[in-house]
């Protein structure tokens, strides 16, 4: 039971695959060539569109990333400048000077151009650089007030401390000159002038690095400086004395507030530097700070997005690339099944009939693709064997009748002509099945690695691994590179089959047509290709184009071929290598000309007589029938109308020079004859 049941199953897969097959061989092998190829076409450029669709999404999604690192870098500079113009407004506080200022000036140019050139026209930082431009204005105006300070400050440091201290040191030269140098005013005098001197050093010092001990310091020698002053007034010798002294504690009195001044302008702008300028850029730099988060966070979300949308693409082309995948190797099966089983089933044919079992029919013939006429024209040729069997019958049965020898023995003759014509013909479609098979194989192969190809790459689609861009255009490369191979051999299969599809035609009937002479002559070239490659001679073919001839291309055919066979078995002996020339040329308006050269090993004059008699050969023991030059100089002579003559030496090679017209004349068939009579000018030989 399980194995009924197995074959039943296997007899309806077979069934059903035969259905299909035969579905699909009612188009044209062309057409279904031409299906794949356009498949293969619609899927490049369905994958070629959403690549570069989604390389728009990623050009736009990396523009977003690089626009934000741009604003970020902005802040950078941002954030660098205000700090350097904090540290040369400190410096420039501390130590005024014209380069420090000038630098000043220039930075601060600097950061208001990128504030107002860049900042505020960067899409990024369109909606957040107002906050920032008020902070660092504020920054930059505040040093404005610093420096007018500043420049307070020098005023007073001029007017209110250097120039009591010139005054002062003017008096005490005065004083000391009045005073004699054993005066008692000496002393207080000397104790005074050197309070004034330390003085005079503090307040300087103070000025210079703001030392509240230099402050204090200079405080207490002008305490001093004032306490020796009422001494000095007692002491004083002279008038003149007294009214420097006096003079003197004014001065001092002068200088002692511009010291209080001084340091209440230095209190003032220490305030300004911390409220205004330290401040405000850190304000600056808290604001450059949170727009470097927003940047950041912006920045995440933008690579983010760069990455979700190369995921959707990989996802999107390596499903659709699946799905048409699937349905081009699908039909490729299919199309190659509709192919090589019925190939398969000429060759089962064409066995069998080699075998002699000539009841088996030919299965297809009722096809309408080019294998169905294949298949028809094996049909022809198995009928054709039946006859030939049954003629042979008929010639062994016509020995016994003697008073029918010679009719029964031409008739003999005539069936082992056409026997002949048939053979080569099945020759050719053993031939096509080798040559066309050789292209349907390759294809196959391609489809399976193209499988695996893709196979591989759904694996690295599903692995967590990301998938590079290199990879997705490897995977286009690997698509187009399969596609062109499919492409290429199917259309050479499909080249091949209508050429031997003409071949075939013209060989089974014998009919009249015009015909383009380059172009029969390559198609019969094709046809001989499989005995070419079994052998070393090189074929040669100089035919002009748009040679038209009205006559016979089946009989031209079988003369073409029976010329080929007949040097390489004559001419070019054990594999023996040579060249095999094939030359036309318009004679006049009406005739052509054709030449058929080798370069053999040549006839000598006796083969050269009977060379176009029936059933002279020079290999009977290998099997040879004598019949093919005879064919052929009867086809020649009688169906195609021309004429036929025959030159060779011995070493020199042969040449066969056929005179044909271009227009066939109308001939009886009644009227040919396979006899032995020849043609006077049919042999020509250089002795």
């Amino acid at each position: 039971m399980s194995s009924e049941s197995d074959n039943t199953e296997e007899d309806i897969a077979t069934r059903s695959r035969s259905g299909l097959v035969s579905l699909v061989r009612a188009i044209p092998i062309r057409w279904r060539i031409l299906s794949i190829a356009a498949l293969n076409s619609a899927v490049v450029l369905i994958l070629a569109a959403m690549i570069w669709n989604g390389a728009r999404v990623l050009s736009s999604a990396w523009d977003e990333v690089r626009q934000v690192r741009e604003s970020d870098r902005i802040l950078a500079v941002l954030e660098s400048e205000t700090s350097r113009l904090q540290n040369l407004i400190h410096r420039y506080i501390n130590q005024p000077n014209p380069e420090v200022f000038a630098e000043i000036l220039l930075l601060r140019e600097a950061v208001l151009g990128t504030l107002n050139t860049r900042a505020s026209t960067d899409p990024m930082l369109a909606g957040s650089a107002q906050e920032l431009e008020r902070v660092t204005e504020k920054f930059l105006d505040g040093f404005g007030e610093v420096r007018g300070i500043q420049n307070q400050i020098a005023k007073t440091y001029e007017e209110q401390l250097l120039t009591p201290a010139r005054d002062m040191g003017g008096l005490y030269a005065i004083i000391e000159g009045a005073s004699k140098r054993d005066s008692l005013i000496v002393p207080a005098l000397g104790k005074s002038r050197e309070a004034f001197t330390s003085m005079l050093v503090a307040a300087n010092a103070y000025y210079l690095s703001l030392s509240t001990e230099s402050a204090d310091e200079a405080s207490r020698n002008a305490d001093t400086i004032e306490k020796t002053i009422p001494v000095m007034i007692d002491l004083a010798e002279s008038d003149l004395q007294k009214l420097a002294l006096q003079r003197l504690s004014q001065r001092t009195t002068a200088l002692r507030q511009g010291l209080a001044a001084l340091s209440e302008q230095f209190a003032a702008r220490n305030n300004l530097l911390r409220t205004t300028i330290d401040a405000n850029q850190a304000a600056t730099i808290a604001a450059i700070d949170g727009l470097s988060v927003k940047m950041r966070q912006r920045e995440l979300q933008a690579q983010d997005k760069f990455d979700q949308t190369l995921a959707d693409i990989s996802t999107r082309v390596g499903t659709i690339a699946l799905l048409f995948l699937a349905v081009i190797v699908i039909a490729g099966v299919i199309i190659a099944l509709s192919i090589r089983l019925p190939l398969q089933q000429i060759l089962a044919a064409m066995h069998a009939i080699t075998t002699g079992d000539l009841g088996r029919r030919v299965v297809g013939t009722e096809a309408k693709d080019e294998v169905g006429a294949m298949a028809r024209a094996v049909e022809v040729f198995r009928e054709n064997a039946i006859a030939k069997r049954q003629a042979e019958d008929d010639l062994r049965a016509s020995k016994e009748r003697a008073e029918n020898a010679l009719s029964e023995l031409r008739a003999a003759q005539q069936n082992l002509i056409d026997a002949e014509r048939l053979a080569a013909l099945g020759g050719l479609v053993a031939g096509v099945a080798h040559e066309v098979n050789n292209p349907i194989g390759i294809s196959l192969t391609v489809a399976s690695s193209f499988e695996r190809r893709t196979t591989q790459f759904q694996e690295e689609l599903k692995s967590q691994a990301p998938l590079r861009r290199s990879q997705l255009e490897e995977f286009v490369r690997v698509c187009l590179d399969a596609a062109q191979q499919l492409v290429g051999n199917l259309t050479r299969a499909g080249e091949l089959i209508n050429s031997f599809k003409q071949v075939a035609v013209d060989r089974s009937h014998a009919e009249r047509r015009l015909f383009d002479l380059q172009e029969a002559t390559e198609q019969i070239v094709a046809s001989l290709r499989p005995a070419l490659k079994k052998s070393s001679v090189t074929l040669d073919l100089n035919i002009p184009e748009g040679l038209m001839v009205d006559s016979f291309p089946g009989s031209y055919g079988q003369v073409l071929t029976n010329l080929f066979l007949n040097a390489a078995n004559h001419a070019f002996p054990d594999g023996r290598p040579g060249i095999i020339r094939i030359d036309a040329r318009p004679r006049g308006n009406d005739e052509i000309e054709i030449i058929f050269a080798d370069d053999g090993a040549g006839m000598s004059a006796d083969v050269m007589r009977q060379a176009f008699d029936p059933f002279f050969t020079t290999r009977r023991n290998e099997g040879g029938t004598g019949l093919g030059l005879h064919i052929v100089y009867n086809l020649v002579t009688q169906q195609m109308g021309g004429r036929m003559m025959l030159e060779s030496k011995p070493g020199q090679g042969t040449t066969f020079r056929i005179i044909m017209p271009r227009a066939a004349r109308a001939t009886d068939s009644s009227t040919h004859s396979f006899g032995t009579t020849q043609w006077p000018t049919r042999t020509m030989s250089s002795n």
